[in-house]
């Protein structure tokens, strides 16, 4: 709504200029009615459909949902595209392009006669990038995910994508897995609409959408073929109508009250690190103070509540029947701010009331937690000045205190060169460090950050080791690995000047990342490093280098930093 009380959408659509005239009179060749354009709020349905994007393939059928919410409720609906950002199929990495997709987000909102939004998200990075650009224009907005898959069912037993993809891999590679056995796990894990069913980031940033109140209530888990799932759909088309006549802004919503909440959500439910790149991006759209430190004091105490994979045993469709995030805020609710807004236009407090949890084994409580004190652990040390992180609920506990020698990958292209020969120094002892991953050095910081271990070490049924890099990890995968060391290898790190059997000490508890090379030592190495060679002249990938900040903001570019609003204040036609 304008300070006059009018609908921004009005600017076009009721205008008795040329430009009112070309606005009503070249959408009606869709067939809208006269009457659609007076006094309606014109929803926006940001639609990151694509057959690219196997996980949101099923967002048309989402889109017509919100369309019949939006209609009941008195609403206009106009549904547009933009760029879809798929883990499945995208190269070198989507979080190359997620800064990208909030551009095209952000500037397609406020170029066009919106009065608010409905976001439709689900693979990982649509979430994220989409939210920023919203967040830019700060327009009334409401999310919609799309759901999980179904549990993935393999020769008697439920199996979970990402997770497993790790296991069977390993087993493959020992020797433990045949191919047919690998193929046919291959049909059986992915078996209905949805993304990743583990508590990876695309479920975790529908966690996060709920704990921030960005969602209808109970809407992070609902299965994606569930019909609960276009019921969400529906109601969400008809509260955006209600938060445009309540002037219910985004930023009304997403508060540090409500960033506080989703990191301690996040540490409940076993969420992703990715998690911790992407709401410090929202949080520097939004123009709300949240340093790297916070997601360690805010959440690496709390304990472990859901047992799902990776960190535990079950799936997301076992989380939606157990109670789902309502169930997990209740819970918390002594140390969440219960107060903080909602899209509902209520606090958490209210509509999370009653909650009610089905299956302790799933969900349990923080009386009796799944297991104690396992949040996302932000770590300082010469290795990282400013700042890593590790999650200690997908780590192997002996070893969380570690002290070996490094095995060292100058960058992704030697580790694979190197890693199953034989004459690989490396054992169970050793620390792998991959250089060469994070935002600028790839570019786009890659999942790699988990790398696949030795296959001779595989054999004798090693199946953990050290893992430290600057690049980042699946939200489906596990292991004691070091992600998002900031300053990154490629803009001259300590990373950059690790060498091959330096010793390496890991402390998480006392928040430690240790390269034991004496300061003269590095001094040296640095005087003679070499930055890599820009792997990119030109277009976006070029500006993409030159603009991207460190891991520990957030990733974001730098000119996309904070908002511009929603005002157009020029023309189209004279």
């Amino acid at each position: 709504m304008s300070e006059t009380g009018k609908l921004r959408s009005a600017e076009w659509f009721e205008s008795k200029s040329i430009g009112g005239f070309v606005a009503r009179s070249w959408t009606k060749n869709q067939g809208y009615p006269h009457h659609l354009y007076k006094d309606r709020p014109v929803i926006g349905i940001c639609n990151t459909w694509s057959e690219l994007t196997p996980c949101n393939g099923h967002f048309r059928i989402l889109a017509e949902m919100v369309k019949r919410g939006v209609y009941e409720a008195g609403g206009f609906p106009l549904e547009f595209p933009v760029m879809s950002l798929g883990e499945a199929l995208m190269r070198p990495t989507t979080m190359l392009f997620r800064n990208l997709a909030s551009m095209d987000v952000e500037e397609t909102i406020r170029a066009n006669p919106l009065d608010g939004v409905v976001l439709l998200t689900g693979c990982d990075k649509t979430t994220p990038s989409t939210i920023m650009g919203a967040c830019s224009v700060d327009l009334p907005t409401i999310v919609v995910s799309g759901g999980a898959m179904l549990n993935g069912k393999f020769r008697g037993r439920d199996i979970g994508s990402g997770t497993d993809v790790w296991k069977f891999n390993d087993d493959l590679r020992a020797g433990v897995m045949t191919p047919d056995e690998y193929s046919e796990a291959e049909a059986c894990m992915s078996r209905s609409d949805g993304s990743c069913m583990t508590m990876g980031t695309a479920s975790t940033m529908a966690c996060m959408v709920e704990a921030l109140g960005l969602t209808i209530p109970g809407g992070a888990a609902i299965p994606a073929a569930d019909a609960r799932r276009k019921r969400l759909a529906h109601l969400a088309g008809n509260r955006i109508v209600e938060m445009v006549r309540e002037d219910l802004k985004l930023s009304d919503v997403l508060t540090r009250k409500s960033i506080e909440n989703a990191i301690m959500v996040n540490a409940a439910v076993g969420g992703s690190t990715n998690l911790v790149v992407h709401l410090l991006a929202i949080a520097g759209r939004m123009g709300i103070p949240l340093a790297l430190d916070d997601f360690d004091r805010l959440g690496s105490h709390l304990p472990l509540l859901v047992n799902l994979m990776p960190s535990g045993e079950f799936l997301m469709e076992d989380f939606y029947y157990a109670g789902g995030v309502p169930v997990v805020i209740q819970e918390l609710k002594d140390h969440l701010h219960m107060d903080a807004q909602t899209v509902m236009n209520k606090p958490q407090s209210e509509v999370t009331a009653g909650a009610t949890c089905y299956n302790r084994t799933v969900i349990a409580s923080i009386d009796a937690p799944f297991k104690p004190e396992v949040g996302i652990a932000v770590l300082r040390g010469n290795l990282c000045a400013d700042g890593a992180i590790i999650k200690p609920s997908a780590a192997s506990p002996h070893l969380m205190k570690h002290r070996g020698p490094a095995v060292v990958f100058e960058d992704i292209e030697d580790y694979h060169a190197r890693i199953d020969d034989p004459a690989l120094e490396i054992d169970e002892n050793s620390v792998m460090v991959l250089k060469g991953v994070g935002p600028r050095g790839y570019p786009g910081m890659p999942e790699v950050g988990n790398m696949g271990l030795p296959k001779k070490l595989l054999e004798k049924g090693v199946r953990d080791l050290v893992r430290i890099s600057d690049g980042r990890m699946s939200g489906t995968a596990f292991g004691t690995v070091v992600l998002h060391v900031a300053p990154e290898s490629a803009i001259g790190g300590t990373l950059a000047l690790v060498h091959n059997g330096d010793m390496i000490e890991l402390d998480v508890e006392q928040r430690s990342l240790h390269l034991d090379v004496p300061e003269a030592e590095l001094s040296s190495r640095l005087a003679v490093w070499q930055p890599p060679v820009r792997r990119a002249e030109r277009g976006y990938v070029n500006m993409y280098i030159s603009h991207v900040q460190q891991a520990n903001v957030g990733a974001d570019l730098d000119f996309l930093v904070g908002k511009s609003g929603a005002v157009v204040d020029r023309e189209t036609h004279a």
